[in-house]
């Protein structure tokens, strides 16, 4: 099964983003902040990191590029999750690091079709 941390410091998106993990029987844990991601990265192995950018304590772009400096989460896909959708954004999260993103407001279709390419067998 594949385990997914959730960093959302919105409480609403991160209960719907928690609810279509779960109905899609992935094990998602959740976090409200990037420094917090941190620490509960190091004690627990994640198959998939969904990311907010807009992060009290640490954004989500710092988080990521410590998370994915770390040797055992260096292949680990960290997907940007964030309202910024301007034209370029998702070019730019990428280039920061990010194995792909979903725009907030959540189409919940789209986004689990976009989680459905990281599930593990």
């Amino acid at each position: 099964m594949t385990k997914v941390l959730v960093v959302e410091d919105n409480p609403l998106n991160m209960e719907l983003v928690l609810e279509i993990l779960r109905s899609l029987e992935f094990t998602a844990h959740s976090s409200i902040n990037g420094g917090e991601a941190i620490k509960k990265i190091e004690n627990e192995k994640y198959d998939l990191i969904l990311m907010d950018i807009g992060l009290p304590v640490m954004d989500g772009v710092s988080a990521t590029k410590i998370i994915k400096s770390m040797p055992d989460y260096k292949n680990v896909p960290v997907i940007a999750l964030t309202a910024f959708a301007m034209k370029g954004d998702k070019e730019k999260f990428l280039a920061d690091g990010f194995d792909d993103y979903i725009g907030k407001p959540i189409d919940v279709h789209e986004f689990m079709k976009t989680i459905q390419k990281f599930r593990k067998s």
